[in-house]
């Protein structure tokens, strides 16, 4: 009898909708196609609500794929299609061309009719994240609290010259050796050592001015650095060990837990039958 307790508990619609599994997330975690070439795969994103400078308070976040390197660039708070799409070209596409594939989550801009349209013109293929399945884009988003922890530690006090320092915070970022391929996204991409930087004494320069300036730069490079790396470590994530491995077979049915005001037509969390 506990046998078949058991079983028809377990084949219990009502039970399969209401109920709560105290389990790990199902599903291990299935990476994307590794990239072969430097800029042909990319990921993007935003980083927004930033305190107003120069009227921007949005930083686009492209990242690529393959050697790690980062570009950013500045945006209007009310940002359009259009003007994120000169902005890529801008930082991105004038040197290195069209990619071939975009990694992004479901902004409402990512999948309006223009951004479509645009990239199935030039080719390239829109990879966009599932609300269920935001790890797909993990690599952005962890950039993006790398990129805002470095902005906490700089402008707490001054929030408002946050733009002052990403040109920085790029250079930095793309000559700094990468953990998961051992070498800078410079020479992944360049195939060379990133150009140094002389190191600059105080008072060299007998211009105030140009002396200010790489006094700066100098505590820029310094203070920049170990941030990152401690950020780098820091952002290190493992996928599997929190979640737990499993198999549906193709025409098996599953339930399937509905976020509110995802689907026309409910208004609560519900749960639905699908196959």
């Amino acid at each position: 009898m506990c046998t078949d307790v058991c079983q028809f508990v377990l084949a219990c619609l009502d039970c399969q909708a209401t109920k709560y599994e105290a389990k790990k997330p199902a599903g291990l975690l299935y990476s994307l196609p590794a990239p072969s070439r430097p800029s042909k795969d990319l990921s993007m994103d935003f980083i927004v609500g930033l305190p107003l400078y120069h009227d921007n308070t949005t930083i686009l976040v492209v990242v690529d794929r393959f050697s790690k390197g980062i570009h950013l660039g500045m945006l209007v708070t009310n940002y359009t299609a259009s003007s994120v799409a000169l902005l890529f070209m801008e930082i991105m596409g004038k040197n290195h061309g069209m990619p071939k594939s975009i990694v992004s989550d479901r902004d409402p801009l990512f999948v309006s009719r223009f951004w479509q349209e645009l990239f199935r013109l030039s080719e390239t293929k829109l990879r966009m994240s599932s609300s269920y399945h935001p790890q797909m884009d993990g690599q952005t988003e962890v950039l993006n609290r790398v990129m805002e922890q470095y902005l906490r530690a700089f402008m707490h006090n001054k929030p408002k010259s946050w733009g002052k320092l990403l040109l920085w915070a790029t250079w930095c970022y793309n000559t700094s050796i990468h953990s998961a391929t051992g070498v800078s996204p410079f020479e992944e991409t360049f195939g060379r050592k990133p150009p140094s930087i002389p190191q600059y004494l105080t008072s060299d320069s007998q211009v105030i001015a140009v002396d200010n300036i790489l006094n700066e730069r100098e505590v820029v490079f310094t203070t920049l650095s170990k941030k990152l790396s401690k950020a780098q470590q820091r952002m290190k994530l493992t996928v599997d060990v929190h979640r737990w491995d499993v198999m549906f077979e193709p025409g098996e049915w599953v339930m399937v837990k509905l976020r509110p005001n995802v689907f026309m037509g409910h208004s609560k969390s519900s749960h639905s039958l699908v196959k």
